[in-house]
């Protein structure tokens, strides 16, 4: 009787069965010590884009003080305090306190609708001084992650499809080379919709007249027509904006590319995209319910192991920024409370870096989909400090057949002539 055979699986390879788990490793990534780079890039972002809606919004304001733009009435005191807010200074887990300006609770979708804002904020109608004052916030809010955000996405492209480390230096220098193609990118399709406004606005200005009522009734098909180009535009873009800067941190390739990149994987893969999405958006709340829980924590211990030697009372007060009976002592607590605040700016800034590198996470998944790449591809320059593939040279043969030349250095490792 002949022996049977079976094959035995040994190891399962879960990231060909399951490629999107390279979104758990965009989580950990984030995570790690080798993220903390990017948390740091975050949270600079994030508050000098605070600090630029208050200005706007100090600008455009009444007489009352108020911004006259709604939206930027939580940034209109302090763009500190705006910027941390959304981390306690008790654990929510352990008495259940939540801040008071709770805007973030899960960081990918939230982090995705605030920096959105400026766009989706100008379709209710707003008037001209609204609108000038939200194109200024959306200008400055593009001009700012256009270089944090692309070196946040830089560090991540290089780790998620080589394993490879970025240094942050290398990082910044690649987002500064293709500065323009990361901050050009969104305006194309923005001139684009502006256009086809404009057209609609000659048809729609016939209403104002009787007779131009029928006119424009009998034409209204092609105000139907500029409808539906004005939505494939801006949904496009909504949607795969935060595909822009993966494109260009994972090609190195230029703004053309990287919208006609987002625009595709939107579209031709839409079921696959609302999925990968759905799964950031889990793991980007289970990790804020961490991070901010942890840095709450941090900020209540040390207040309570000063309480033991000072007392309750005056923990309170230093807490809650009650004035004391002497400028020195104001000024300390004002210090205080900018410690505290850097460690929830750094809780805020993680989340932000969580949401560009699980961005970046879905364009490598969506690419995959689409264009049939392989995750593992991913544009590498010639930057010293960025890691270089240390592969042997190819060389020619005598006849003229490519080969690999045994026992040579690498290319990186090659001295030149006269060495």
């Amino acid at each position: 009787m002949s022996e049977v055979n079976h094959p035995v699986v040994r190891s399962v390879a879960w990231s060909e069965l399951l490629p999107w788990l390279i979104l758990v490793r965009s989580f950990r990534l984030v995570l790690s010590i080798n993220g903390l780079g990017m948390i740091v890039l975050g949270a600079i972002a994030v508050f000098l884009m605070t600090l630029g809606w208050w200005f706007f919004g100090s600008i455009f304001s009444t007489d009352s003080g108020h911004p006259a733009t709604a939206w930027l009435e939580p940034y209109a005191n302090c763009p500190w305090l705006a910027a941390t807010e959304t981390v306690p200074d008790t654990p929510p887990i352990l008495y259940g306190v939540q801040p008071s300006l709770d805007t973030r609770q899960e960081p990918f979708t939230d982090s995705w609708r605030l920096l959105s804002r400026p766009l989706w904020k100008a379709l209710y109608h707003p008037s001209f001084l609204d609108l000038l004052c939200l194109t200024l916030c959306g200008l400055w809010s593009l001009a700012v992650w256009s270089y944090f955000g692309a070196a946040i996405t830089r560090i991540a492209a290089v780790q998620l499809a080589t394993g490879e480390h970025v240094p942050l230096t290398a990082a910044l220098r690649f987002a500064g080379r293709h500065y323009l193609s990361y901050f050009g990118a969104p305006w194309f399709p923005l001139a684009g919709a502006a256009i086809v406004t404009v057209l609609m606005f000659a048809l729609a200005w016939l209403l104002h007249w009787g007779a131009g009522v029928l006119i424009a009734g009998l034409l209204w098909f092609l105000l139907l027509i500029g409808g539906l180009v004005l939505t494939l535009i801006l949904v496009g873009l909504f949607f795969g904006w935060p595909m822009i800067w993966g494109t260009i941190s994972t090609e190195g390739s230029d703004a053309y590319d990287a919208l006609s990149r987002s625009y595709a994987y939107v579209y031709q893969r839409p079921l696959h995209y609302v999925f990968y999405v759905a799964v950031a958006a889990g793991l980007g709340w289970l990790a804020w319910f961490f991070v901010q829980n942890f840095a709450a924590a941090i900020i209540y211990l040390t207040y309570w192991a000063a309480s033991w030697v000072t007392g309750t009372g005056l923990i309170s007060t230093i807490q809650n920024g009650q004035e004391l009976n002497s400028s020195l002592g104001n000024a300390g607590v004002a210090i205080i409370h900018f410690w505290t605040g850097c460690v929830k700016l750094l809780a805020v800034g993680f989340g932000l870096a969580y949401f560009f590198s699980a961005a970046t996470a879905i364009y490598l998944l969506q690419r995959r989909q689409v264009d049939a790449t392989e995750m593992d591809e991913v544009f590498l320059d010639a930057d010293a400090d960025e890691p270089e593939s240390n592969l042997p040279p190819i060389v020619t043969d005598a006849a003229g057949a490519p080969e690999v030349q045994e026992n040579a250095p690498p290319e990186s490792e090659e001295k030149p002539a006269g060495e």
